[in-house]
């Protein structure tokens, strides 16, 4: 849909089904209550957050884009910063089922018409793909798809078991409960860190470059988690947290440098499947795993970005050139 007619509907739609989400999460009573709560706040989910946001940049700017979606990063990167704490004020001021409804109230009040009223119309479809402002590389690599959605699959596995498990981990690794959610703090400033980095310095080079380092930061950490022990622990939060926050850029940019803009929104969403089922089954897997053999499940990890990274040395970055000058311009 935003494809054919631009993200502003779907994504004020959005708003809508996730307050639908939120309301009925409130009324929740049971069991089935719950799942079909979060069934329908998943749904709003898919149809509201970065993918669709990057789609809907990406209808309106084409291969231009990429500085745009570096900047919704940038702001959504404080999500987090601000939801937890009001979560919190809502949740001791009025109870969680009220603090639902507040949520809801603002996804309806707010966040609906500010997606309606600010993102302009998309204009019209060119008559062909390949328009002189729209030219992707001059042939995608070959096994292209299959490659980047091994990629984001990944690299999705180590985002959701980090972002259930990570203060535990650490705590395995040797670190206090204090100095483990103390170091879990540093994940989002590093990931706000880099992608001011990729905004400022890494968007004169093809995004493969840093989708690359983006996976690698990861093992990194891990690295230096063995060798230093609790030593090695803000470290490790900070490496993952920096790679965290370039991945979250890579998904956007890297489809669209390889493919160019046509079809953007239908293909990201082919690639964000497999992501998506990856991203669900990691908490449970690496919890198990991490019950088993404790620190050394982030072995698991570690290899899977190793791999990840790896993986994307089948692409040619060479090939590419407009995508750096169309950022520069």
């Amino acid at each position: 849909m935003i494809d054919d007619y631009g993200g502003r509907a779907v994504l004020a739609t959005s708003n809508l089904v996730i307050a639908a989400g939120l309301a009925a999460l409130a009324l929740a009573q049971d069991i089935l209550g719950l799942t079909t709560a979060w069934l329908i706040l998943g749904i709003g989910m898919a149809i509201g957050l970065y993918d669709p946001a990057f789609a809907a940049l990406t209808r309106l700017y084409g291969l231009e884009a990429r500085a745009s979606i570096t900047g919704i990063t940038l702001i959504a990167g404080f999500a987090s910063t601000v939801g937890w704490p009001a979560s919190a004020w809502f949740e001791h001021a009025f109870g969680w089922r009220d603090a639902c409804l507040v949520w809801a109230a603002l996804n309806l009040l707010l966040a609906a018409p500010l997606n309606w009223l600010i993102i302009p119309p998309a204009p019209p479809l060119p008559r062909r793909a390949a328009a002189v402002h729209e030219t992707p590389e001059a042939e995608p690599p070959r096994g292209a798809m299959p490659i980047l959605a091994f990629y984001f699959t990944a690299t999705a596995f180590v985002t959701g078991a980090m972002a259930a498990h990570l203060p535990r981990l650490l705590e395995s690794a040797g670190a206090t409960e204090a100095a483990a959610i103390a170091a879990s703090t540093l994940v989002g400033p590093a990931q706000v860190a880099a992608r001011l980095f990729e905004f400022g310095l890494l968007r004169a080079f093809h995004p493969v470059w840093s989708a690359r380092l983006a996976a690698l930061t990861h093992p990194i950490g891990a690295g230096l988690l063995g060798l230093l022990g609790p030593a090695g622990v803000p470290l490790f939060a900070l490496l993952h947290g920096a790679g965290n926050g370039l991945i979250t850029i890579a998904k956007g940019t890297l489809p669209l440098a390889i493919f160019g803009p046509a079809g953007y929104g239908l293909r990201n969403g082919i690639l964000s499947a497999p992501a998506r089922l990856a991203l669900s089954a990691a908490p449970f897997v690496f919890g198990v795993l991490l019950d088993r053999i404790g620190a050394l499940a982030v072995l698991l990890t570690a290899g899977l970005s190793v791999a990840a990274s790896t993986s994307l040395l089948l692409l040619r970055p060479q090939s590419a050139p407009t995508v750096a000058s169309a950022a520069n311009d």
